[in-house]
């Protein structure tokens, strides 16, 4: 018997599927020319998977959202919300990916899937991550959902994941306040630009921009004349990435006034030079 109803649903199945790709191409005249309500939810699952496997994802989260409008609160409704927010993240529809993903985390929260929910809510975030140059507004919300995937399901499978396009997503702020700091430094605007890579050092200074951002500082200083500024910010470029090519760009800049690597004065960058011996820093 049981083969026989597995026989039967493969039929069904293989029914809609005919039925249904005859349709047009859009979600909306499927919706005219098929009466959804004549199969089961697992029937309309079925087709939902087979317009993935099609790459058709527009396709299938019209159809994965209908299992939801005709069988709600059902085990497959459940399984089509999250399948929602993967087929509209496939297809880069990321405000309706983020919806699902956030309804099914609000519906289901102890599920196991609600990991993956966050997991895409945050991607569909910092896919939209564009160039160092535009506005970092999505940087930080993908920053921000990325760290409730870290921190709210550690052991997940997503976590690891998660923590690499953190790191990323966090260096690319950085290379946001180091994009307008150099534009202040071709520009001979010194202290716009000091304060643009003073921020990269306080505030992303486990970023890969931080060797460049000392060499910026020195840089700018030499210009405003400001040698005990220079002075340490060489130093403290030496004394944590010797062997890079920004601290060969300094010491070049210093000794050719006469100066070297040294920290100097009372300063910002001095308590920065302190905390580095001491291992508080980097």
């Amino acid at each position: 018997m049981t083969g026989i109803g597995s026989r039967k649903r493969g039929i069904a199945v293989l029914l809609l599927v005919t039925a249904l790709a005859g349709c047009g191409t859009n979600a909306a005249l499927d919706r005219n020319e098929v009466n959804l309500e004549t199969f089961t939810a697992e029937q309309i699952f079925g087709r939902a998977e087979y317009e993935l496997e099609r790459r058709k994802p527009d396709r299938a989260a019209f159809y994965f959202s209908e299992i939801e409008r005709l069988y709600p609160y059902s085990e497959w409704a459940k399984r089509g919300l999250i399948m929602q927010a993967f087929s509209y993240h496939k297809d880069k529809d990321y405000e309706n990916s983020r919806t699902a993903a956030q309804r099914y985390i609000d519906f289901y929260p102890l599920e196991e899937d609600a990991a993956y929910a966050q997991y895409l809510l945050a991607l569909s975030h910092y896919d939209q991550i564009d160039e160092v140059g535009r506005d970092q507004k999505v940087t930080f919300e993908a920053l921000q959902a990325l760290r409730v995937v870290i921190e709210r399901y550690p052991d997940s499978e997503y976590a690891r994941s998660a923590i690499l396009k953190f790191d990323l997503a966090f260096d690319h702020l950085a290379g946001k306040e180091m994009e307008v700091g150099r534009y202040y430094l071709r520009r001979e605007h010194y202290p716009a630009a000091v304060n643009r890579f003073r921020v990269v050092l306080e505030e992303f200074q486990t970023t890969s921009h931080t060797p460049e951002a000392l060499h910026r500082l020195v840089e700018a200083y030499l210009s405003l004349g400001l040698t005990d500024e220079a002075q340490t910010a060489g130093a403290i470029l030496g004394h944590n990435f010797r062997s890079s090519d920004w601290y060969e760009e300094s010491y070049a800049l210093l000794t050719g006034q006469g100066l070297e690597p040294k920290a100097k004065g009372d300063n910002w960058l001095r308590q920065i030079y302190r905390q580095t011996l001491q291992g508080k820093w980097i």
